[in-house]
């Protein structure tokens, strides 16, 4: 069976415009299928959670949701408007944005993913949404087109 290195980028909007949703879904549902690739958590402690917490998301009852019904993208989103308590309020989803936009990665990671990509680290790239992006398109050319 093929796994897939999750490609939407945690800088990505859907029509809510909650960063890293997308993302969340993608690896989430790809996880429930058992075809997540094994370096990817299908829902983790960092952006995964954030969002989850972010939008007053249960955890297990929205993972539980992506394993039973498979929803496209716009279903996810639909399921998570009709959630009791869910934050889509502007002030939050740009609390949320605010904070995925925010977050840096400790400097090892960070030399680490830029290393692997053959980028000296100027201390330039310092974003966590780039260095992911980076991170993950390096192995997606490693796995799939070298």
């Amino acid at each position: 069976m093929s796994t897939y290195v999750p490609l939407i980028s945690s800088g990505t909007v859907g029509p809510l415009g909650v960063l890293h949703l997308p993302r969340f879904w993608q690896k989430a549902s790809l996880e429930a299928r058992g075809k997540l690739d094994s370096r990817y958590p299908g829902c983790g402690k960092g952006y995964d959670q954030m969002t989850l917490d972010g939008l007053g998301l249960n955890r297990e009852a929205t993972l539980t949701f992506i394993k039973d019904k498979r929803p496209s993208y716009p279903q996810f989103e639909a399921w998570i408007k009709a959630q009791p308590g869910v934050k889509l309020d502007a002030p939050s989803v740009e609390k949320h944005n605010a904070a995925v936009r925010g977050y840096n990665h400790a400097d090892n990671v960070r030399t680490d993913i830029l290393s692997a990509n053959g980028i000296p680290d100027d201390r330039t790239i310092l974003d966590a949404i780039r260095l992911n992006d980076l991170d993950s398109w390096n192995e997606f050319h490693a796995d799939v087109l070298k």
